[in-house]
């Protein structure tokens, strides 16, 4: 197929794409319909240069993470999906490899719990999705780039987040992040991506090493935390991952007791930084 159509395809469904229907405000003065090239590379965690190089046939052999990125902002039904991949001179992603989609009911999920801190992991922790509210309680995550997005890595080599724990309260979450993965790891023995995010941890970390030798407890699903937010203070919620298990990705939830001082600090929170977003 000719280069072109890939990019012919993804502006044709960029502009079928109401802002309102992924949660962005309507704006004024849009001079075409649908999504704008830099609300969707937004999305999509692309730059508008190369979106715009995608969309003109000027660049070619998109990645796979980049195709999987644009079929979910651009909302696209099963069959579409296929079709861009196969646009994309690649088939679309087999089941013996970690999956980086967000079926349309985690999709749904995220749309409706739109004032709710939710973000979406695959089975090796990195992040593929974070709605507004929880980049306004965790920090903003769509400059996040390559292995800086996922967890293991940021909670054993990098930075961390703004979630607050004693020694071996860290020490626990590290565990379950390393037992997880090598579960995750051993389903997926023919991941060559995963198998090169386990090398780096290796070569970076001596803890993951340690963790990945031993036998390390069971991945828990829930926990209670205390969030770090630098305008309001510390935050104290539950944190819930819902593993769907058919597509094998992690949705994890921030919610605090209803009706408490926390979850006025969360709902300001959310307030604040979902302001600072759309400016």
């Amino acid at each position: 197929m000719e280069k072109w159509e890939f990019g012919h395809a993804v502006r044709r469904w960029r502009e079928r794409v109401t802002p309102d229907a992924i949660g962005l405000p309507p704006g004024t003065r849009r001079r075409a319909p649908g999504l704008r090239r830099e609300e969707l590379a937004g999305l999509t965690g692309i730059s508008v240069d190369y979106l715009t190089r995608l969309e003109q046939g000027r660049s070619t052999s998109p990645s796979t993470q980049v195709v999987e990125a644009l079929a979910r902002a651009l909302r696209l039904a099963d069959r579409e999906r296929e079709l861009l991949f196969r646009l994309s001179g690649q088939p679309a992603p087999g089941n013996d490899v970690v999956s980086s989609r967000v079926t349309p009911s985690v999709q749904r999920l995220l749309d409706r719990l739109s004032t709710t801190a939710v973000a979406v992991y695959d089975a090796a922790w990195t992040l593929i999705v974070a709605n507004a509210p929880y980049d306004a309680l965790m920090g903003e995550t769509s400059s996040l780039r390559g292995i800086e997005r996922n967890a293991v890595w940021r909670n054993l080599v990098g930075p961390g987040n703004r979630a607050a724990h004693t020694p071996s309260e860290k020490a626990d979450l590290d565990a379950q992040l390393v037992a997880d993965l090598r579960l995750t790891a051993a389903r997926y023995p023919a991941d060559r991506r995963l198998q090169l995010l386990i090398r780096q941890l290796g070569a970076a970390s001596s803890r993951f090493v340690e963790l990945w030798e031993s036998d390390v407890p069971a991945p828990r699903t829930s926990r209670h935390k205390v969030i770090e937010h630098p305008v309001v203070g510390p935050i104290a919620l539950d944190c819930d991952t819902l593993v769907v298990t058919d597509d094998d990705i992690r949705v994890m939830v921030y919610s605090a007791e209803p009706a408490s001082d926390d979850a006025d600090r969360l709902a300001l929170a959310i307030v604040l930084g979902t302001q600072q977003l759309v400016e």
